[in-house]
């Protein structure tokens, strides 16, 4: 029994290590230029890595980079593995203290111009990754590929979400274009609202998947939508995301028994539904799979 273990434990070191030359090989020291055009000289392959945000983390784990983590944001809760990882707060809040702790020699991050400028007076090394659209987020994945030794990982898997994406598009193609509001967060008034309008991955997505966003003309890609704005635009379609350890704000009961929500022609015919927020809101890998989903309860005849 010992020497089985000893055995496999000589096999797992030896992937491990062959993972970690692969990497190596792939790497190629150079100046890198992140979401703000900020040129990062970097001469070494990072092996301690700090993600600033949830879809930062997923790309890093999608890649196998999930041993070279050291350091996560809040809410960075997929896959399970990066739960596991310490935390370093978040954009808004972070724990610069922690930060230092973990001696990063790369830090992943979001765009936010006072934790931007902590990591810049501390001397860390970090890039900023804001995608403005799918083209942006295939960027990221491939800026991360190359500053990580991992450049066929990046190709294989932005190939895997274009083809989920082409297969999409192909088969909400010609299909008859619905309607749709979707509810971000009703918590503050149930009236009023936040809705994701142009600019939005949102807003896009629903135009890809065969809807067409009745907050699409809205001023802003996060803004306020009244009831009577959504009464007079009359949606076949009301989907609700999920917010926080995935729990909608508003829930269809709610939307039901509500004197103006329950007269809406989608919430009498049934066309109210829960979507998962991380799955269309976070800028990663998993992108394709809130397109999948939002195609598939807009469109349900096209996958039966």
């Amino acid at each position: 029994m010992k020497m089985r273990t000893l055995v496999a434990l000589v096999v797992i070191l030896g992937l491990l290590a062959g993972v970690a030359i692969g990497c190596q090989e792939q790497f190629q020291p150079g100046t890198f230029t992140d979401d703000t055009d900020r040129q990062v000289a970097i001469d070494e392959m990072p092996e301690r890595i700090v993600s600033f945000g949830p879809s930062i983390t997923e790309i890093l784990f999608a890649l196998g980079l999930g041993d070279r983590v050291v350091g996560v944001s809040d809410y960075s809760d997929y896959p399970e593995e990066a739960q596991e990882k310490p935390s370093v707060g978040n954009a808004y809040s972070p724990s610069i203290e922690r930060l230092v702790e973990l001696e990063p020699d790369l830090v992943l991050t979001v765009r936010h111009e006072q934790l931007n400028s902590e990591l810049e007076a501390l001397g860390i090394q970090f890039l900023i990754l804001s995608p403005a659209d799918i083209d942006g987020i295939f960027a990221n994945i491939e800026l991360v590929g190359a500053v990580t030794g991992t450049g066929d990982e990046a190709e294989a898997l932005i190939d895997d979400m274009q083809d989920t994406m082409d297969n999409i598009l192909a088969i909400v193609e010609g299909a008859p274009t619905v309607s749709v509001f979707y509810i971000i967060d009703a918590s503050l008034d149930l009236t009023m609202p936040w809705t994701a309008g142009p600019g939005s991955f949102i807003d896009a997505l629903i135009t890809m998947a065969g809807g067409e966003n009745i907050a699409h003309e809205a001023q802003g890609e996060w803004v306020m939508f009244s009831i009577e704005e959504v009464v007079s635009a009359e949606p076949d379609f009301i989907i609700i995301q999920t917010m926080i350890a995935g729990v909608p704000t508003v829930t269809i009961e709610e939307l039901e028994a509500h004197p103006i929500w329950g007269g809406m022609g989608a919430v009498i015919e049934g066309n109210v539904f829960i979507i998962d927020g991380d799955l269309v809101s976070r800028p990663g890998p998993r992108i394709v799979q809130g397109l999948e989903e939002l195609a598939r309860i807009i469109h349900p005849e096209l996958f039966e």
